[in-house]
């Protein structure tokens, strides 16, 4: 069984910065995909990082060029640095690995 604990989600102005972790626990598997997704109220959750291994990344059209996803598989974490935020990226930010996700940690981007 696998368990995942983000950490990292606040309160941050327009343009700011965050950088989310999530700590894995259980069989963990370096080959397998770690992905970031986010839920707004009232939204479907959607996936906006994944990760396979280190050169292997895909990022959701809205997030490209702003967040960077990387994995530390030595510590089995995974990291989601989210630059130049804006107003639409406030949702929960869940971890997830196969079939198991994290409690989520929310981030709100406001002035």
């Amino acid at each position: 069984q696998v368990q995942l604990v983000e950490s990292g989600g606040g309160l941050v102005q327009p343009g700011g910065s965050l950088r989310l972790s999530c700590a894995a626990s259980g069989r963990i598997f370096s080959a397998y995909a770690m992905a970031w997704y986010r839920q707004a109220p009232g939204k479907q959750r959607e996936c906006v990082a994944r990760i396979t291994s280190p050169s292997s990344t895909n990022y959701a059209d809205s997030v490209k060029c702003r967040f960077t996803i990387s994995r530390d598989n030595a510590k089995n974490i995974v990291y989601l640095q989210m630059n130049s935020l804006k107003t639409e990226d406030t949702a929960t930010y869940y971890c997830n690995y196969s079939d198991s996700w994290g409690q989520g940690t929310q981030v709100t981007v406001s002035s």
